[in-house]
């Protein structure tokens, strides 16, 4: 089957060329069809790269949390292609291999083992999304053997992140001052982020002492996409 990478998409060149080579490198390491499309902002969109993969394909959302793209957006997109031949697969969610590579991340940019380490999540008033972030910072703290604490990336207003019922969100330079307040000589911040960009521009203004890059093309990026697809396979076969 073919494969289509179903990214969330930005506005930061830097941020498709990310895609665009993660697909190129599944499409050598499976021997399939690949296609890289956008759910938002930019194309090409899953109908037109659809377009360019006749037979029947696999859809892997690459997205790190099951929000409303996941659940509801891609899903739709790929029904009004009118496609019967495309599988959805399982989001990337907070796989154990991306968060690990999140840990590697945080170390190539300098922490130390006694830094205070803040996971960044992009702001998401869903609540499957923010429990799946809330569950990659426990996976991420139990990982480093240590706390860890969350944080919502925030683009403009802190307050407009934390929502009814979640007073303490706040943005990642919130919580990065709040940590040195209460006596961290440093503090460091895990991104938890697929691609460059506005988002994680936002984290290296945020005053902490190191910040890791974005998962990008690190290898278990392509790891987890190989293994939705081939989870998708096994499920196809199974109901055929």
């Amino acid at each position: 089957m073919n494969l289509l990478l179903v990214a969330h998409g930005t506005r930061d060149p830097a941020g498709s060329v990310v895609t665009e080579r993660v697909a190129a490198r599944a499409q050598r390491l499976l021997g399939v069809p690949v296609r890289a499309c956008y759910a938002d902002v930019r194309g090409p969109t899953p109908a037109d790269a659809l377009a360019e993969l006749p037979g029947p394909t696999v859809a892997v959302p690459a997205f790190l949390a099951a929000g409303y793209h996941v659940r509801a957006d891609v899903p739709e997109q790929l029904r009004a292609t009118g496609r019967r031949d495309v599988v959805l697969a399982e989001a990337f969610g907070p796989d154990p291999l991306l968060v690990a590579a999140a840990a590697q991340r945080l170390a190539d940019a300098g922490a130390r083992p006694d830094d205070a380490v803040v996971f960044a999540v992009a702001a998401s008033s869903d609540p499957h999304a923010r429990l799946d972030g809330a569950r990659a910072a426990r996976r991420l703290g139990r990982l480093l053997g240590r706390p860890v604490t969350p944080a919502q990336i925030v683009l403009g207003d802190p307050a407009a992140a934390r929502g009814p019922g979640h007073p303490h969100r706040s943005g990642v330079a919130d919580v990065v001052a709040r940590l040195r307040a209460e006596g961290a000589q440093r503090v460091v911040v895990a991104s938890w982020l697929l691609a460059p960009g506005l988002f994680q521009r936002n984290l290296e203004r945020g005053g902490a002492d190191a910040v890791g890059a974005p998962l990008s093309d690190h290898p278990a990026v392509l790891d987890v996409l190989g293994a939705r697809y081939a989870d998708a396979l096994a499920a196809h076969a199974r109901s055929a």
